[in-house]
């Protein structure tokens, strides 16, 4: 893979992981079938990838397995919650929600790590802060709105303490390996929830959770993984910071979902904290993280 080719993919795959909000909002099954679902395709897909590149299967111990359970775990209370949030208040508000949990990084990271809060990371918490602010039109915790982009702060949380239990305890896993083992954790949480009701799932909504896990979740993950063997992370980082613009640009053109001038501007300044902690990082150890995308 080319560097052109790599970057090329790193936007396919921000595009698929921007589009998680339009299949769920697409999808009329609940969200634990929508998990349950998007998580069983993306074990399928993941496992088609492993076998098709023949990526090494590093053995794991007892800790690397309980390890990845609780990411699992966290993994699957981060994806009901972002769907309950496109359920309420729409794919724009959950999305640029979700984008939040750059903020939450650093400040789990300073508490949990001892990691000591610098200037610049303050600063990415106050732009996220503005830009959430912006983004809800009111605090009336009855309005759909405010209790939408409330779950999506929630999954922007669980995300950040996921992105920080991989980074202690994850790191000489290979990536694509543990999101498969994460995934099926994801399905076997969901099951006894969502079984049930399996039976009664349309036709149509099938397709559009086959279509979430296998793209925007097993080929997404795949497209980023493949190219950070050849761009930066930094690079990777900067261009994720698009999948929330992917995402609202799709839902305008698909449900109309029209943003007001101050969603924009409070997107904006999301989008740009974003990029902020991308650079923040770019001095740490690149490392493919376990799981990506909303």
């Amino acid at each position: 893979m080319t560097p052109r080719t790599a970057l090329g993919a790193l936007h396919a795959g921000a595009l698929l992981f921007g589009l998680t909000g339009v299949f769920g909002k697409l999808a009329s099954a609940g969200p634990s079938v929508i998990v349950f679902g998007r998580a069983a395709f993306a074990v399928l897909a993941l496992a088609i990838f492993v076998g098709v590149a023949r990526q090494h299967w590093q053995p794991l111990k007892a800790r690397d397995w309980r390890g990845l359970t609780l990411a699992g775990m966290l993994l699957a209370g981060h994806w009901v919650s972002f769907f309950v949030a496109v359920k309420v208040a729409g794919v724009a508000i959950a999305t640029l929600g979700f984008a939040s949990f750059p903020a939450f990084t650093v400040i789990l990271e300073g508490l949990l790590f001892r990691e000591r809060i610098r200037r610049n990371e303050a600063l990415l918490v106050v732009l996220v802060s503005i830009g959430l602010v912006l983004v809800t039109p009111d605090f009336d915790l009855a309005s759909q709105a405010t209790s939408g982009l409330l779950w999506a702060l929630f999954s922007g949380l669980l995300f950040a303490l996921l992105s920080l239990l991989n980074r202690a305890g994850s790191r000489h896993i290979p990536a694509v390996q543990a999101a498969l083992c994460q995934n099926a954790v994801v399905a076997l949480c969901l099951l006894p929830v969502a079984g049930p009701l399996l039976p009664s799932v349309s036709a149509l909504d099938w397709l559009w959770l086959g279509l979430l896990g296998v793209f925007c979740t097993g080929v997404a993950h795949s497209l980023f993984v493949a190219s950070l063997a050849v761009i930066k992370a930094r690079t990777a980082a900067v261009v994720f910071a698009m999948e929330p613009v992917y995402g609202i640009a799709m839902a305008w053109v698909i449900f109309a979902e029209q943003p007001t001038l101050r969603m924009l501007m409070g997107g904006v300044l999301i989008i740009l904290a974003i990029v902020i902690s991308s650079r923040l990082a770019a001095g740490a150890p690149r490392t493919a993280p376990a799981t990506s995308g909303g």
